[in-house]
């Protein structure tokens, strides 16, 4: 895991009606609502929440 290469997420499913974990990852990667695309970089703490909610995301490993 490189910590200068960048993921693309972007949110494709609610996160209403998802458990308050799930939810709370949702809003501290800064997605609001479907569509919405942000960058984060690489980080394990990104990736755990990354892979917690994986079924509401789309994502995208950039450079």
């Amino acid at each position: 895991m490189n910590t200068k290469q960048q993921l693309k997420l972007t949110l494709v499913k609610s996160k209403y009606g998802r458990s308050k974990g799930h939810m709370a990852c949702v809003n501290g990667l800064g997605l609001r609502k479907i569509g919405d695309t942000i960058m984060v970089k690489d980080t394990p703490s990104a990736r755990g929440m990354i892979n917690k909610i994986s079924y509401l995301l789309k994502i995208e490993e950039t450079q």
